[in-house]
């Protein structure tokens, strides 16, 4: 693999073009992100790690250089192994030097620094690696994860339900909205409409807005914006062209078209004013 010089410090990415991408840029650094667990806003941090994911999900391997050895992992100056947040699980995958090969377990933000847990001996500071996703792992988390702003998008427009709060696994998932009653036909009605927005082919958006714009903005604002840290200058947004925009830091696939088949499997109250759904894919 061609050595590469890691980036050292980070330079400002501004702007609203859905073109940008984030690249290493030798000694004059590169944009390093940290994305929050729940709001999916968006908090500078001065590590070497360069996200891939942020605003291309098809990657499904890179090389990166190895710039921090820790306790059961390394930290990479590029990286498109999703940590986790909001939801989505962290990705796995391998690392590889062409000698070995190390299975990641894991990848977490621990104090800053986004860690790839793996086994065995840790590659030295300065090895170059390539990296590997777990890809039908992941592919299976973006179709989920589109799944769920789909459902978002069609309760709220068309019964003015807020989401509460949701989890996911590979093509499953469940989210809460702001009910005060969930009948069946209720049930049946919603998966219908989702999977007519499914077949509508929207375009899925990425963005990174300043912080004013984004707050001018309504639908961002109904999914709690203005719960934005002070000290946060940009906000990544991801949109399914006329349906749905929300703050958001996890990968999506590029179509709703991509999502496939979405079932409700269940729904139960969570209470007075908080009703969960159950979502599978086909």
């Amino acid at each position: 693999m061609p050595e590469r010089e890691p980036g050292r410090r980070a330079r400002k990415l501004g702007g609203t073009t859905e073109t940008v991408r984030l690249r290493p840029n030798g000694d004059e650094g590169v944009f390093y992100w940290r994305t929050g667990i729940e709001t999916g806003f968006l908090e500078e941090v001065e590590r070497m790690t360069d996200l891939l994911y942020v605003m291309d999900s098809y990657v499904k391997e890179f090389d990166a250089a190895v710039v921090e050895q820790v306790e059961g992992g390394v930290v990479l100056d590029r990286t498109a192994f999703y940590p986790g947040g909001g939801g989505q699980p962290y990705d796995t995958g391998t690392l590889s030097d062409g000698a070995t090969t190390w299975p990641v377990t894991a990848v977490k933000k621990v104090d800053g620094r986004l860690i790839h847990f793996i086994t065995g001996d840790l590659p030295a500071v300065g090895a170059m690696v390539r990296g590997a996703l777990d890809w039908e792992r992941r592919y299976a988390l973006m179709r989920t994860h589109t799944a769920m702003h789909i459902l978002c998008g069609v309760v709220f427009r068309d019964y003015g339900a807020q989401v509460t709060g949701g989890n996911m696994d590979p093509l499953q998932g469940r989210m809460d909205f702001e009910f005060e009653t969930m009948r069946h036909e209720l049930v049946d009605a919603i998966e219908a409409a989702v999977n007519v927005e499914v077949a509508a082919a929207h375009p899925v958006r990425v963005r990174i807005l300043p912080r004013e714009e984004a707050f001018q903005i309504p639908d961002l604002i109904r999914t709690k914006i203005n719960l934005l840290p002070p000290g946060i200058s940009e906000v990544r947004t991801v949109e399914l062209v006329g349906l749905d925009l929300q703050a958001d830091g996890g990968t999506h696939v590029a179509n709703t078209s991509e999502v496939g088949r979405i079932r409700i499997t269940d729904y139960k109250s969570k209470g007075k004013i908080n009703k969960r759904i159950y979502l599978e894919l086909d």
